[in-house]
């Protein structure tokens, strides 16, 4: 009879198997890995874009908000230009208003305060500032003119006598005049 070993080529079989095994289970393995590795960083990828998306998004909202205030900035810049120049004319109108009748005043004051042997030949304005020739016919009637010009609320103290001068008397004019310089300082009383 012949005899045949049946189980010495099964264990080579299993070996076989086993080690096929082996290496089929490391390649699956490894295979699972790298298609895991690559759904991983397909995946970062994708999120990578999605945020640089959401981003660029942003971005151009922001630059559109920043140019929409651009415009509201130059048109608030416009409107408070238009402002000071409306309130600059509303003062020079104001001023103007006041100033009016500042020389009605003026004059007012000087005839009342001026007395009947004095007569004025000339009147300069210089801002506030006023100065008055005239010639009277004696001391007496200049001291009057010039306490009648303080004691006045349009006129601030002192009022100066400048310069006077007697000018002798001629064929046309018997008696001595007295030429005179007052400066006074012009205040409108507020009201």
């Amino acid at each position: 009879m012949i005899r045949i070993n049946l189980l010495a080529v099964d264990r080579e079989r299993a070996k076989r198997r086993a080690r096929f095994q082996t290496a089929q289970k490391i390649t699956i393995g490894s295979s699972l890995i790298l298609v895991a590795a690559a759904l991983i960083v397909v995946w970062w990828w994708w999120s990578l874009g999605k945020a640089s998306t959401e981003l660029d998004q942003r971005i151009a909202d922001a630059e559109r908000e920043t140019a929409r205030l651009r415009s509201l900035i130059q048109q608030v810049a416009q409107f408070e230009q238009q402002r000071g120049q409306l309130q600059q004319r509303v003062s020079l109108i104001e001023q103007l208003r006041k100033g009016q009748s500042g020389p009605v005043h003026m004059l007012d004051q000087l005839s009342r305060a001026l007395p009947e042997t004095m007569w004025l030949t000339d009147l300069k304005q210089a801002g506030d500032d006023v100065t008055i020739d005239g010639r009277c016919t004696s001391l007496t009637a200049l001291s009057d003119f010039v306490a009648n010009l303080e004691n006045s609320s349009y006129f601030a103290r002192p009022v100066e006598i400048v310069d006077s001068q007697v000018e002798g008397a001629t064929q046309e004019r018997p008696t001595d005049l007295i030429k005179f310089t007052v400066k006074a300082k012009f205040v409108q009383p507020t009201t």
